[in-house]
């Protein structure tokens, strides 16, 4: 993981201007959101390995990314690269889960904080300048 400088770093706005203004940068609500927290995340790479992480607390409101709208404002926190290394192919150890009979039979990454080339960290940081750009007072 590598930590990024930004000026987005603590700006409040609202979840819906956020998400609107950065959707044509290609970023999206990451799987791991929660009503309190969440990021938006952008890959960096056709493999889907290496992300540029915009995180994010609610301040006020709640997050709700399946209802139609939201009230909720966010404040950004410190944005991140971050690079996964999967194995190919299945998980071979596979577990079933508690509800159903369904096996998440996708690899777990073989190192979640693998090194991020120095292209990668350029890309990130040109994609953050274009964020920050939005959100400028």
């Amino acid at each position: 993981m590598q930590l990024l400088s930004s000026s987005l770093t603590s700006t409040q706005v609202p979840y819906v201007q956020a998400q609107e203004g950065l959707d044509d940068l290609g970023f999206s609500l990451g799987g791991n959101w929660e009503y309190k927290t969440g990021s938006l995340d952008r890959a960096l790479d056709q493999a889907h390995k290496v992300w540029l992480r915009l995180p994010f607390e609610v301040e006020r409101g709640e997050l709700d990314a399946e209802a139609e709208k939201t009230d909720a404002v966010i404040r950004f926190g410190q944005p991140y690269v971050l690079k996964h290394e999967y194995e190919d192919g299945l998980d071979q150890d596979a577990q079933p889960r508690t509800f159903g009979g369904f096996f998440d039979q996708f690899a777990a990454p073989e190192n979640p904080d693998a090194a991020i080339e120095d292209t990668w960290i350029r890309e990130a940081k040109r994609l953050l300048e274009q964020a920050e750009q939005r959100f400028a007072n």
